[in-house]
């Protein structure tokens, strides 16, 4: 069986680091599209530098740079 197209981009989860495919990350999902920026990055799963503002977020990672997103933070 081949994992979901998701995984294998971002074979980790961006709220909590764990792999994709080896759990539920729907709560994580529901966090990321509606309250929180992402912590780790789906990429590697390294703790990113995260920067939140009135208008949206920033995060860092190490390997695989800057990201940003709006409010919402779906992104």
């Amino acid at each position: 069986m081949e994992p979901p197209a998701d995984t294998v981009e971002r074979p980790y989860c961006a709220w909590c680091g764990g792999e994709r495919a080896a759990g539920d990350h729907t709560a994580c999902d529901r966090r990321l599209a509606s309250v929180d920026p992402p912590r780790h990055c789906p990429s590697c799963a390294r703790r990113m530098v995260v920067q939140v503002d009135p208008v949206g977020w920033t995060a860092r990672c190490s390997r695989h740079g800057e990201s940003a997103g709006e409010n919402g933070f779906g992104g």
